[in-house]
């Protein structure tokens, strides 16, 4: 026997939607047994709670980001022979890893005592680049992106950053790399 109350006010019905016994119910409405009218809806103030603890959760780990990259930054990298300059003629490109299990690197050689060395990831979606020393430019395939060979700057292309380029050194006839200058601009 059900009074008028509890049939017109479906919090306090324990009948389920389709009138059905429990026993009788689909599996996945015995596994989640909540129905709409009995759910528990979230008040502003638990909403504004669960907003702020999210905010802060992605604040800090922006500035976890931040503090990363400056310690990277920070840090000395060795320095590393890379090639002699006889083994590398005019307009040949040589590819090396530096450091020492990163990424490979390209090493282009311009003229005479000029030499540039560059990542060998495009920056839009990190595939091989190319150099192409007869037209000046290294060439990104995948995107038809190209950048300057001598500055590494995006010139055509869906690249918008330039590549990052690795400083170099000659002593002694030999070509060392002493760091890496990221590059944004």
């Amino acid at each position: 026997m059900t009074d008028d109350l509890t049939l017109s006010n479906p919090e306090r019905n324990p009948a389920t939607p389709d009138g059905r016994s429990g026993e009788d119910q689909p599996r996945w409405r015995q596994d989640f047994p909540i129905d709409l009218s009995q759910y528990d809806y979230i008040s502003r103030r638990d909403f504004i709670k669960f907003l702020i603890l999210v905010s802060g959760a992605f604040t800090a780990g922006q500035f976890f980001l931040v503090l990363q990259s400056l310690s990277r930054s920070a840090e000395q990298l060795p320095t590393l022979e890379v090639a002699d300059i006889d083994d590398i003629p005019i307009g040949g490109t040589y590819v090396f890893e530096y450091p020492p299990g990163s990424p490979s690197r390209i090493l282009v050689r311009l003229s005479d005592d000029r030499f540039v060395a560059y990542e060998q990831q495009c920056t839009h979606l990190l595939c091989p680049v190319i150099p192409e020393p007869e037209n000046n430019v290294i060439h990104c395939p995948c995107h038809e992106g190209y950048f300057d060979l001598e500055s590494g700057r995006p010139i055509a292309g869906p690249p918008n950053r330039p590549l990052a380029r690795v400083v170099l050194e000659i002593r002694d006839g030999k070509i060392f790399a002493t760091d890496i200058e990221r590059r944004t601009v």
